[in-house]
């Protein structure tokens, strides 16, 4: 219960309908049971060339399962954010396909992925669990999240704080992507 107190206070900046989320669908995190589910979404939100196999996810699971931002309605998966934690600074296209990358003790918490599956877009869902993502981060003490996205999100995420670094490493998928970093 003080857990979702803490929570709840933190979202106090978060809008009304977001807040009312909250109360109504499930957040947690993921475990190999999910395995099925999540890689489902995760081909539902993109294309072939920039998602995650089924595979790349069980490593995930098995690594940084704890990592995982899954939110349900009911029993359905519809949205979750996943990344590991590292103390290299930087997202690389490496991180995205070795999982044992992940250090749980590192400074930074990257986002590989943001998913809501289509029919669950424009409700704040995936805002939801960035907060979350966010939340959670400082509680762990971390210095920071960092992720990449295209040039139409930079937008978005800026209003969770993330700052624009410039065009990434990063050519996963054969696209070009933008550095983003929230500091604590």
């Amino acid at each position: 219960m003080d857990n979702e107190k803490n929570l709840k206070d933190e979202f106090k900046k978060a809008d009304i309908e977001s807040i009312n989320l909250w109360h109504h669908r499930e957040i947690r995190t993921a475990t190999i049971n999910d395995l099925e589910a999540v890689a489902a979404v995760e081909a539902e939100c993109f294309p072939a060339a920039e998602a995650a196999t089924k595979e790349e996810f069980a490593e995930r699971i098995k690594f940084y399962g704890d990592h995982f931002w899954l939110m349900f309605d009911a029993d359905k998966l519809i949205a979750f954010v996943d990344g590991f934690v590292t103390d290299h600074p930087d997202l690389t296209d490496e991180m995205y396909e070795n999982a044992s990358m992940h250090n749980e003790k590192g400074a930074w918490q990257m986002i590989f992925g943001v998913n809501t599956i289509p029919s669950y877009r424009q409700h704040g869902y995936a805002g939801e669990l960035i907060r979350r993502a966010i939340f959670d981060a400082k509680a762990q003490h971390r210095k920071g999240l960092v992720l990449t996205c295209k040039d139409k999100l930079i937008h978005y995420y800026a209003s969770f704080g993330f700052v624009d670094e410039g065009i990434s490493e990063s050519v996963h998928g054969n696209v070009v992507w933008h550095q983003m970093r929230l500091t604590f």
